[in-house]
């Protein structure tokens, strides 16, 4: 399976969690095909908000999602 990473982000409610203000509003950064590419679109776009506290901006492991004991051992 492709290890793929969604990069979004919005406003949050408290800059300390990952509470989205309004998740109809996130921005969709895209979906990458590798953490570098992800963590590179995700840092991008977390600069260009640096000065608003209440923007986070945050990387999914697709993968984990669509198959949760793929990365389990044992």
């Amino acid at each position: 399976m492709s290890k793929l990473h969604l990069v979004f982000g919005g406003r949050v409610k408290d800059p300390q969690t990952l509470d989205f203000k309004d998740p109809s509003s996130l921005d969709v950064v895209g979906i990458y095909p590798d953490y570098a590419s992800a963590e590179k679109a995700w840092r991008g776009a977390a600069q260009r908000t640096v000065d608003d506290a209440e923007m986070r901006y945050v990387v999914v492991h697709l993968h984990r999602l669509l198959d949760p004991d793929a990365d389990k051992s044992g």
